[in-house]
C-alpha cells in the first residue's frame, strides 16, 4: 500500500510529484497573467514582468500584469487552503464526501464574514468574523459528534454521524446567510451575493493567507504518519500510540483556520476541497506525506485556471469562480455518493 512505502521510495516519489505540480502551478500563473479581455503585446512582456518584480508597475502592461498576477496569487492560496482542509477533513471522518463546504465550515465562515460586511465593518473585522464563524461550526461539529468520535472506540456509523451533522449545520448557516441577504441594504447586496457565491474579482496579494497555509502544511506534514493510520481506523491509530483525540482537535482547528482564510479571500467557493484530494489520491496514492503538498499545489493551480476561465470566457463580463467549481464539484459529489452506496450493498 502507498502508506507503507520505504522512506527512500517515499522521498523520491514526493520529489517527482512536487516538481510536476510546481511546474503546473507556474504554467497556471503564467496563463493567468497573459489571459484577459485586453491582450498583452509580446514585446512588452519582459518590461512588464520586470516592473512587477520590482513592485513598480508604471506602464499599462505592467499595471495589467500586476493586477492579474495579484488576483492569481489570491486564487492559488485560496484553492490550496481549501484543498488542504479537504484532505484533513477526509482523514478525520474517513469519508470521501467530506470537505469544508459539505461539512458546513465554509458556510459558518460565510455567516461571520457576511455579518461583518452587513454592518459595514473594516476588513480585519471581516477576517475575524469569518474565523469566528468557522471556529463556531467546528466546535459545534466536535461537540455534537463527540460521543461518537471517542478516542478509543469507533463504530461504523461514526463518520456518517459527523457528516450528517455537518450537512445540517450547513443548512442552518445558509438560512442565516439568506436572512442577511434579505435585509441587507441595496448598496451592499450585489457585493455580498457575489462574495457568497465565491468571487475573486478585485482581490490582490495578501500575506496572512500564505502564512496560515505554510504553517498548516508544515504542521500537517509532521503528523503525516499519524494521518495515514487515522485514515484507516481510529482504533488502529490508538493501538499504535497515536493520541487520536489531540490529532482530531488539531484537524478541526487547522481546517477551520484554513477555511476562514480562504473564505475571507475569495468567498464561499465550494467543492475544491472535495474534488482535488480525490484526484490527487487517485494519481499519487493515499500516503499523506505526498498527498498533503500535492493537494495544496493542485488545488491552487485548479482555482487559478478556473478563475482565469471565469474572467475570460465571456469577457469583458466576469463569472463568479464559485459557479465553475460547483459545476465541476456537484457531479463528482454525486459520483462518490453512488460509489459509496455500491460498496455498502
Amino acid at each position: 500500500m502507498h502508506a507503507f512505502r520505504s522512506p527512500l521510495d517515499a522521498a523520491r516519489r514526493q520529489r517527482w510529484v512536487l516538481a510536476l505540480l510546481i511546474g503546473c502551478a507556474l504554467l497556471a500563473m503564467a496563463a493567468a497573467g497573459l489571459a484577459g479581455s485586453v491582450a498583452l503585446p509580446a514585446a512588452e512582456l519582459p518590461g512588464a514582468l520586470r516592473e512587477v518584480l520590482l513592485a513598480r508597475p508604471e506602464g499599462m502592461a505592467g499595471t495589467l500584469l500586476d493586477l492579474r498576477l495579484g488576483r492569481a496569487s489570491s486564487a492559488f492560496v485560496t484553492g490550496a487552503s481549501l484543498s488542504l482542509a479537504g484532505v484533513m477533513m477526509q482523514a478525520l471522518v474517513r469519508n470521501p464526501l467530506a470537505d469544508p463546504y459539505v461539512l458546513g465550515i465554509s458556510s459558518g465562515a460565510a455567516v461571520g464574514a457576511l455579518t461583518a460586511l452587513f454592518v459595514g465593518a473594516a476588513m480585519w473585522m471581516v477576517d475575524a468574523g469569518a474565523l469566528a464563524g468557522a471556529a463556531g461550526v467546528s466546535l459545534m461539529l466536535y461537540a455534537l459528534a463527540r460521543r461518537d468520535l471517542g478516542t478509543r472506540r469507533e463504530a461504523a456509523s461514526d463518520t456518517g454521524t459527523l457528516l450528517l451533522t455537518g450537512v445540517v449545520l450547513a443548512s442552518a448557516c445558509m438560512a442565516l446567510v439568506t436572512l442577511l441577504l434579505s435585509i441587507a441594504p441595496e448598496s451592499r447586496l450585489r457585493s455580498m451575493v457575489f462574495w457568497m457565491i465565491g468571487d475573486l474579482a478585485g482581490t490582490s496579494w495578501r500575506l496572512l493567507p500564505w502564512v496560515v497555509l505554510a504553517a498548516a502544511l508544515v504542521l500537517a506534514l509532521r503528523r503525516a504518519g499519524a494521518l495515514n493510520v487515522l485514515a484507516l481506523h481510529a482504533d488502529a491509530a490508538a493501538a499504535l500510540g497515536v493520541d487520536v483525540g489531540a490529532l482530531r482537535r488539531f484537524l478541526f482547528a487547522c481546517s477551520g483556520v484554513l477555511t476562514a482564510c480562504a473564505v475571507t479571500t475569495g468567498g464561499a467557493i465550494g467543492f475544491v476541497g472535495l474534488v482535488v484530494p480525490h484526484a490527487c489520491r487517485f494519481a499519487f496514492g493515499a500516503d499523506h506525506r505526498v498527498l498533503l503538498p500535492a493537494s495544496a499545489l493542485a488545488g491552487g493551480s485548479l482555482l487559478v485556471v478556473a478563475d482565469t476561465l471565469a474572467r475570460t470566457v465571456i469577457a469583458p463580463q466576469q463569472l463568479p469562480v464559485g459557479v465553475l467549481t460547483s459545476l465541476i464539484g456537484v457531479p463528482v459529489f454525486l459520483f462518490q455518493l453512488h460509489q459509496l452506496h455500491l460498496r455498502r450493498t
